[in-house]
């Protein structure tokens, strides 16, 4: 499958951010649950246990897409989180998010070989 990036894009995409560049994981304005990611790795991570209510405030504003897009530069994958329709909710978006995010970490990682 074309990725739209070479091994070192690939290699950026999955870097660790500086501290300013961090997703910072709230359940609403104001209550920051202590968790943050600095990779796309860590991303998938803590996709996997935050909150179900953390996980829909943040889809529902765009944020997922606008940290990947902006701080990890990977555009595709934004897009493809873009697509997820915002009725999803609970697990099922929490499985959907999941779904998009490993499979591109697979593309990348196999890029970065």
């Amino acid at each position: 499958m074309k990725t739209n990036v070479d091994r070192t894009g690939a290699s950026k995409i999955l870097r660790t951010v500086p501290p300013d560049k961090t997703f910072l994981f709230f359940e609403d304005i104001g209550k920051y649950t202590g968790r943050l990611a600095a990779s796309l790795d860590d991303f998938c991570e803590i996709i996997k246990i935050i909150d179900k209510k953390s996980l829909t405030f943040h889809f529902r504003r765009g944020d997922y897409e606008k940290w990947i897009k902006e701080s990890i530069y990977d555009a595709q994958l934004a897009r493809r989180l873009k697509r997820i329709k915002k009725s999803n909710s609970g697990e099922e978006l929490r499985k959907k998010i999941l779904h998009a995010v490993r499979k591109r970490l697979d593309e990348l990682h196999e890029m970065s070989l």
